[in-house]
């Protein structure tokens, strides 16, 4: 039986000391893109959002974010939760709010279909590369709604858990705005192609456990793009769009400290339990029929996001994890 070693240490959402290739985009990161909101879709800034009538703590306040349908207005409004983290209260960490149902808020486009009808283009035509671009905004809003469930649908976790979601919803809601932007350079806007709801799916699936959520989300879904993210940025170099692939390069930066945030918390919420995390991981997976990994691993961003050696032995067959039950 495979069992592992916890080493807790604070997790750190932006620069962790990357190695090797990823070190050189560290310094790289964009100053916050400014994203235009049409009025009367929010409040004043100086007004707090508000649902069912009364002023908001963080977590409720994410929650009304989430529900909000413009990817602009979301985006900018997320931005603004970062001046909300002081209603982080003992009181509003145990409060069980209620869900405002049909979440998340989405826009009117892109239609949504399943991934096996989605249309191949080629990478040689502009209307191909706008396609894989437009993939990558809708799975960075994606991102940015799953990073706002994570805050306002689990209470009593530690204070710091909170921080840690913000800070990966606002860099989610920045991911957004440099690829829209640059879609537009190409002619297109978000919504002019289909998409796909594969993340949210997993959201759904995992929203009455945390524990399952972090497994599955963090260090499934999201680590799955840390192996894609190297062949996605060289597609686009080899397509001449060396914009597309220096974002890419930029979110790869970002998303291995958002998967080391969400390692953090398996591990601690693991510890919590006294369950061991890769037997437990196992189950989960099997539960929930999370996908299989990518290959190759990206072996370097694994390891700077916290998984152990004992975990990438098993992910790339070289071990195995015996009696596995469900939890």
């Amino acid at each position: 039986m495979w069992r592992s070693t916890l080493v807790y240490t604070e997790p750190r959402a932006r620069s962790i000391g990357l190695p090797y290739e990823l070190e050189r985009f560290e310094n790289r990161l964009p100053a916050p893109v400014k994203l235009s909101v049409r009025e009367n879709h929010l409040q004043p800034v100086s007004a707090p959002l508000k649902v069912t009538g009364f002023t908001l703590s963080l977590r409720a306040n994410a929650l009304s974010v989430l529900a909000l349908r413009l990817p602009t207005d979301k985006c900018e409004a997320t931005g603004r939760l970062k001046d909300r983290a002081e209603n982080l209260t003992p009181e509003s960490i145990k409060a069980s709010i209620p869900d405002l149902g049909n979440l998340p808020g989405r826009p009117e486009r892109p239609s949504i279909a399943v991934p096996s009808q989605a249309q191949q283009r080629s990478m040689a035509t502009k209307e191909g590369r706008a396609a894989l671009v437009h993939a990558l905004a809708h799975i960075e809003l994606n991102a940015v709604n799953l990073a706002l469930d994570a805050i306002w649908r689990f209470p009593d976790m530690p204070e710091k858990y909170y921080c840690d979601w913000l800070s990966v919803a606002r860099d989610e809601a920045r991911h957004f705005g440099l690829l829209e932007a640059h879609l537009t350079t190409l002619g297109f806007r978000y919504g002019d192609f289909t998409a796909h709801n594969g993340l949210w799916d997993m959201a759904e699936s995992t929203k009455h456990d945390v524990l399952a959520r972090m497994a599955l989300v963090p260090r499934t879904l999201e680590a799955r793009g840390l192996d894609a993210s190297p062949q996605v940025r060289n597609k686009l170099l080899s397509a001449g769009d060396k914009k597309a692939a220096d974002i890419v390069s930029i979110i790869l930066n970002d998303e291995v400290g958002h998967v080391y945030i969400g390692n953090y918390w398996y591990n601690w919420l693991c510890a919590q339990r006294s369950f061991d995390p890769i037997q437990t991981f196992a189950a989960l997976a099997l539960k929930h029929k999370a996908p299989r990994m990518l290959s190759p691993l990206n072996l370097v961003a694994r390891r700077a996001a916290g998984f152990s050696e004992e975990e990438l032995l098993i992910m790339q067959g070289g071990g195995c994890v015996q009696d596995v039950t469900q939890v």
